[in-house]
């Protein structure tokens, strides 16, 4: 279950924050225009408002302003031309196809620009309706300029009176997707669970965070000016920290189920993953709150465990080199989930005063790391070719809707052609994965609301009760449509029937009419889904190359950190921030192309390996680094560069071979050969260096995990 849907946390989160804000807002523009005016000037000013909040999500201050503003122009200029349009027929038509081609050719800018053009295609399906003249038109429209202005000022003044608390819900959001994903990784260690299942559960749930992470990201590091900043910062730099140590504990998991499966030691370390896990959750619960978070969750139970059955194993291991080899593994996982609840306990303490010095981010540049959102003309018009998924996705639409207006001209009964076209707005949505989504939750989710509304309209038609479930309702579509849309279905279905049957209530027939527009606009919808589909086999190819490119980048920044070349981790960081939002991207793809058609989709299996084999590499560089942090002393700094320059080279010959021609499955390119006298392994050995062994252990899977990588995106490609 999502954080935000538990009743604890519902109340606290800034989904249902948005949601209150977006219906005190739109009902308090409307109710004050209705007493200064009528009912006919409420209705232009409100519908101004409404597609001004469809902008109104966390974000910056001035992101927010820049995309309200765009958005209040651009739906300005589309009422004023549609309405203008209106009485000529074949103009309008004319019209209605342009807009909702640019209208869609607009999502070339990226997921923030989806809001935008529903913003554009749902204020042209409410101007279309009405028949009116030219001097009405421009009334109409500065009427809705003007709603949308005076929400613009209301929701800039609130976000600004509320910043920093959207940024404590947006950080409390990405620790509560951390404390889910270290619940996966408990997982790990119940035999009942299998390692490949949950090995794809991980990359589709780091998919998630890293989302979430990169909010959090845009938000806080954007700007920190106070006290209150500060420790919002402390604590998503603890968060970053956390989440590689989390990373490092990956292991031989099949080593330690096979030779420890009879002991005590594998409950144990799940609970401690688990308790661990909801310690993460207690500091974002703290979060929500605006409290200080202390530790408050006992280990040592399983610590005693752990401890206990280490003793036995060591007392066992002259049995065989397996249970040596598993009681090395183990031992290694005890130091490593020490030092993460060790950082849990930094995590606690960063909420609750502000430090001396953040190294991380005093005085660098935040720029790498914060989303860069560029609208230039020239992406929009690279895109306008056929090979173009945005462009075919603008044609989909506009032939849909000029679809869905012909279907609805030529129905036998009053069809309501402007809620057909709106059925097919929501619906339609850039991939068939999303719009496979979409009609099934707008369908359901209309259904419901019908019912709904017709057993208020029925058993409790009064003003009074009509207000308030149309106010829930208001409040609960912003609130669920980046949640669970299926609610918010419901709740816009309930919100736009009320408002029907307020302005007309003798309407008997209202009901049923908007189910069968829904089922017509679904429909239609569904039809041209297929129509120009881009699916998602015919992206792999770049994105196989993106994740490479930033795997080799990541490489390089991260043996230039392991080797000392560097004075601070700030490259590492960002290069390895590039590879988890290239790796993010693939796995959504690879989610998307499973609900498409069973011909659709290209080689699953090699995809999920790929993405699992560039994850394990990055969980190998983490362990590596923690490795010689935990085993500094007495480090003999000149070996160990030495093997790891040796390594450094293998992988990234691997990494360049598979980014230079991916086409057939090969081999991995052969290691440099070692120069004569010049072994790191015995220099290392020479040395007596404790941590050797696991340093060696540790390169060795980074290298063959960098070899299957080439085979994988090689068969990747063929088959795309």
């Amino acid at each position: 279950m999502h954080y935000a849907l538990h009743p604890r946390t519902f109340l606290y989160s800034h989904y249902f924050h948005l949601g209150l804000r977006f219906g005190v807002g739109l009902i308090a523009i409307t109710l004050v225009t209705l007493q200064l005016s009528d009912s006919a000037t409420a209705m232009a000013v409100c519908i101004g408002a409404l597609c001004t909040a469809l902008m109104d999500m966390p974000s910056p201050l001035g992101h927010k302003l820049n995309e309200m503003t765009a958005s209040i122009l651009l739906c300005s200029v589309v009422t004023l031309l549609v309405s203008l349009s209106g009485p000529i027929p074949w103009l309008l038509l004319t019209m209605l196809v342009l807009i909702s081609f640019l209208a869609s050719m607009m999502v070339v800018y990226g997921k923030k620009s989806l809001p935008l053009q529903l913003a554009a295609l749902f204020i042209m399906t409410m101007s279309m309706e009405h028949v009116i003249t030219p001097r009405q038109s421009f009334i109409n429209a500065g009427l809705f300029l003007l709603g949308g202005l005076v929400y613009l000022a209301y929701a800039m003044a609130v976000s600004w009176f509320l910043r920093h608390r959207i940024k404590q819900q947006v950080l409390a959001e990405a620790l509560f997707e951390l404390a889910a994903y270290l619940d996966v990784k408990a997982d790990f260690y119940d035999t009942r669970y299998n390692l490949a299942e949950q090995f794809n559960k991980l990359v589709r749930q780091q998919s998630v965070l890293a989302d979430r992470q990169q909010a959090s990201r845009d938000l806080i590091l954007r700007s920190h000016q106070n006290r209150k900043d500060a420790i919002v910062v402390q604590v998503h730099v603890c968060m970053l920290d956390l989440y590689e140590m989390v990373l490092s504990t990956h292991t031989d998991y099949a080593e330690l189920r096979a030779h420890l499966a009879d002991f005590e030691v594998l409950v144990a370390l799940r609970n401690l993953a688990f308790k661990a896990a909801r310690d993460i959750e207690a500091v974002a619960y703290a979060l929500t709150r605006k409290r200080a978070s202390y530790a408050g969750v006992d280990y040592a139970p399983e610590w005693q465990i752990i401890e206990s059955q280490l003793q036995e194993l060591q007392r066992r291991g002259a049995a065989g080199e397996a249970t040596r080899d598993a009681l090395a593994v183990l031992r290694a996982q005890r130091n490593k989930i020490r030092a993460i609840l060790a950082k849990i306990g930094e995590l606690h303490l960063a909420s609750q005063k502000v430090y001396a010095d953040t190294p991380f981010w005093s005085g660098a540049d935040m720029a790498p790391f914060l989303s860069q959102q560029k609208y230039e003309l020239s992406m929009l018009l690279a895109n306008l070719r056929l090979d173009s998924p945005v462009f075919r996705f603008a044609l989909r639409v506009a032939m849909a809707i000029s679809a869905g207006l012909l279907v609805g001209a030529a129905l036998p009964y009053a069809a309501h052609s402007y809620w057909i076209v709106l059925t097919i707005i929501i619906i339609l949505r850039p991939t068939f994965s999303m719009t496979k989504q979409r009609r099934g939750d707008r369908i359901i989710g209309t259904i419901v609301g019908c019912v709904l509304t017709a057993i208020v309209i029925t058993w409790f038609d009064t003003p009074v009760v009509i207000l308030a479930v149309l106010f829930l309702a208001t409040v609960a579509t912003p609130t669920f449509i980046y949640l669970r849309y299926r609610y918010a279905a419901i709740a816009v279905s309930i919100m736009i029937l009320l408002q029907m049957h307020l302005v007309a209530p003798s309407n008997t027939n209202l009901i049923t009419e908007r189910l069968v527009d829904t089922f017509i606009g679904a429909a239609v919808a569904t039809v041209f889904s297929f129509v120009l589909a881009s699916w998602e086999y015919q992206s792999l190819p770049r994105l196989i190359r993106q994740v490479l490119d930033a795997n080799l980048r990541y490489m390089e920044a991260s043996f230039a950190l392991l080797q000392g070349k560097g004075s601070n981790d700030f490259p590492y960081r960002i290069e390895r921030k590039r590879l988890m939002d290239s790796l993010a991207a693939l796995s959504s793809a690879l989610v998307r192309m499973l609900d498409e058609p069973a011909g659709k989709r290209r080689s699953v299996e090699d995809i999920n390996l790929f993405i699992v084999q560039n994850y394990l590499l990055v969980a190998h560089v983490a362990a590596l680094r923690s490795i010689l942090l935990r085993h500094a002393k007495a480090l003999p700094r000149e070996a160990v560069n030495a093997m790891l320059a040796r390594s450094h080279g293998a992988v990234c010959r691997t990494l360049s071979s598979a980014l230079a021609a991916p086409t057939a499955p090969t081999a991995a390119p052969a290691p440099a050969p070692a120069a004569p006298g010049s072994s790191p392994l015995a220099r290392a050995d020479d040395a007596g260096w404790s941590g050797w062994p696991l340093v060696q252990r540790r390169i060795r899977l980074l290298q063959a995990d960098a070899d299957k990588i080439i085979v994988h995106s090689a068969a990747i490609v063929q088959a795309a």
